[in-house]
């Protein structure tokens, strides 16, 4: 489980979110078992969990920014 967690936070937002768009083509497909269509319903939980933490990264930062437009760090 570590190294899937792992894996998901080296993931670009872009990566993430192209592979939550193949779990739901999947879970849609009707042509799954419920066990796989749990696990993959977990693995769409963790995802959207990294790309939130992305998020919240990133609006963090943006409220960071200084009078000068400059980044400070949190």
């Amino acid at each position: 489980m570590a190294e899937t967690e792992n894996r998901n936070q080296e993931m670009t937002m872009e990566e993430a979110l192209k592979e939550l768009d193949g779990i739901v083509e999947r879970l849609e497909s009707r042509e799954i078992s419920l066990e796989d269509s749990f696990a993959l319903y977990q693995k769409g939980m963790e995802l959207l969990r990294q790309c939130g933490s992305k998020i919240d990264t990133v609006e963090k930062k943006m409220l960071k920014l200084n009078e000068d437009g400059e980044l400070s760090e949190f």
